[in-house]
């Protein structure tokens, strides 16, 4: 085999270049990620014994978790040309905090606005009953998992492969899509979550290149709504440490979805998000398709 004359290196073989490629890189990705589920699901089904106070659910998602991200680190992290690990940042404590506060405050906005103008009440006080379920669904494994498989594996080679705004559409467009499964959703709740969610987390990725600042935004994003404010997270009802109704029009309460299908929380996290993709602009962070790049590697500096 000859070396490359330029780089002085052996070419890749040929399976290694089609592995390599980002949407095979990106479809080995998905099908793994599957795969780490079905590895949870059969283990938490069959090896582990029931155990009181937990559910089922709560007991996948627990195994889920480690298995994905062990998954991600020793075989997705390895995939694709460069190979990247979204898990190792120098700053992750400091990125999972700011996400952590950042999503915390951005629906405690938005609820605030709710309740300001008569859509959200408060009606007594709630329960902490179910806080160890919150902690795990739905903040701690919607957060890894999602993340992992929205931005972690198919906004990477997306982006890779037709640039960060292909990429950014594209994922946002499916994030909100995904969502059209849960319990009362609706075209307003899929284009809010697209939009709200999908340009925020997306945005927060491309300013850091890690899914720690998303994953923190996503879990205090499901946390505080749910757990603290008692409002449906992404239609699913959940308790919380107070009794709390939302009323009014179903653009401004949600319809049933929660505050997620509301044009309030649509409008203030999707200014954070722009906000964040701002810096992430002014960071240069934003990626040019893979033919642009290779088109301009191959042109010769004058």
């Amino acid at each position: 085999m000859q070396q490359d004359v330029s780089t002085g290196e052996k070419p890749k073989p040929l399976w290694r270049r089609i592995v390599d490629f980002p949407l095979v890189a990106m479809l080995i990705g998905i099908a793994v990620w599957f795969l780490g589920l079905m590895i949870a699901g059969a283990i938490a089904k069959l090896a582990i014994p029931p155990i009181p106070g937990l559910s089922k659910d709560t007991i996948f998602f627990l195994i889920g978790t480690p298995i994905l991200i062990l998954l991600y680190v020793f075989v997705i992290a390895k995939l694709g040309d460069p190979k990247r690990n979204d898990f190792h940042d120098p700053k992750a404590l400091r990125h999972l905090l700011w996400g952590l506060v950042g999503g915390t405050v951005i629906f405690s906005a938005a609820v605030a606005i709710a309740g300001a103008i008569g859509i959200y009440h408060i009606v007594g006080i709630g329960s902490l009953n179910g806080l160890l379920a919150a902690l795990i669904s739905p903040a701690l494994f919607p957060a890894v998992s999602e993340e992992m498989l929205f931005r972690g594996i198919l906004f990477r080679w997306l982006e890779q492969f037709g640039g960060s705004w292909l990429a950014l559409i594209v994922t946002s467009a499916l994030f909100g899509a995904a969502h059209l499964a849960n319990p009362n959703a609706s075209l307003v709740a899929a284009v809010g979550i697209a939009l709200e969610a999908g340009v925020m987390l997306g945005a927060a990725y491309m300013l850091t290149r890690s899914l720690w600042l998303p994953m923190g935004l996503h879990a205090a994003w499901n946390f505080t709504q749910g757990e603290i404010y008692d409002i449906p997270v992404s239609g699913t009802k959940v308790d919380g440490m107070v009794d709390a109704q939302l009323s009014g029009p179903p653009l401004l309460s949600g319809n049933g979805f929660g505050l997620e299908a509301s044009v309030i929380a649509i409008a203030v996290a999707t200014l954070f998000g722009l906000w964040l993709l701002w810096r992430a602009i002014q960071q240069g962070q934003v990626k040019r398709p893979m033919w642009v790049r290779q088109r301009s590697a191959a042109t010769p500096a004058v």
